[in-house]
């Protein structure tokens, strides 16, 4: 796990972002030699909000429960990695995804590495930027109660609605919202009630439309159990949930989330 950590530490680029699997180590303009007909921005590996807020919660998770390791520099690490999160968030509140579709995938991962770094309502301290991500998702919250995010967005890079709600970008919205600990439970519960809804009796969900986008252009079919349900965290689920009435929750999920 140290060792881990101390990679973590080498991989942060010097704006504070993080890539896929290797630091910066050229320019834009190396696209002019893109040979590949269906991937776009591949010939250096660019920093991702995905990427960097994922090295942000494993790095502060494992400084609470190791507070002794490297300090300052993951003090330094993390707080040069909020900049960078702040620095590419959208006027309108959203974070553009390079790995899903789209501004519903990068807004969720923008939103968990605010949520860890303390930026939360039930802390007392969401801030400006938060709100505005938390707007940002409850604007394109359907009528349905879920979310739905065109493919479109990749292409377009902008928000296009899709026809109907979809259960992924559902459950992406949620998580960013209970990552900061949005306190209206309504709009919560409400996509949820869609998650559950659409169960199958065997516990599966139907594969829906195009959830995930790899470098702009190529689209991945997958499955939603195998992928992307799994991860949202039950326990957050019954945390966004009234503590009082009738509501009994059946929300099965066979693999645990990890931090």
């Amino acid at each position: 796990m140290f060792d881990c950590v101390n990679v973590l530490l080498k991989m942060q680029n010097t704006n504070g972002g993080y890539a896929s699997y290797e630091t910066k180590r050229g320019g834009a303009i190396l696209e002019i030699l893109n040979p590949s007909e269906v991937f776009g921005d591949i010939m250096i590996d660019y920093t991702y909000v995905e990427c960097t807020s994922a090295a942000m919660g494993a790095l502060k998770h494992f400084s609470e429960h190791y507070p002794q390791h490297r300090t300052q520099e993951i003090r330094d690490c993390l707080s040069r990695a909020l900049k960078y999160v702040l620095s590419i968030q959208k006027p309108d509140g959203s974070w553009e995804g390079s790995w899903g579709v789209c501004f519903t995938y990068g807004t969720w991962f923008g939103l968990e590495a605010l949520g860890c770094m303390g930026r939360r309502f039930d802390l007392g301290t969401p801030g400006s930027e938060v709100r505005a991500a938390c707007d940002f998702l409850l604007s394109h919250q359907m009528e349905d109660g879920g979310w739905g995010e065109d493919f479109a967005s990749c292409e377009e890079r902008r928000y296009v609605q899709s026809e109907q709600s979809q259960l992924v970008n559902t459950c992406w919205a949620l998580m960013g919202l209970m990552a900061v600990r949005y306190p209206d439970t309504k709009p919560i519960e409400r996509g949820i009630k869609v998650i559950m809804e659409r169960q199958l009796p065997n516990g599966d969900w139907e594969e829906e439309a195009t959830k995930r986008s790899v470098q702009q252009d190529l689209r991945h079919f997958l499955h939603q159990l195998q992928e992307h349900i799994p991860y949202m965290d039950p326990w957050e689920v019954l945390q966004a949930l009234p503590k009082e009435g009738n509501v009994v929750v059946t929300f099965w999920c066979p693999i645990l989330h990890h931090v």
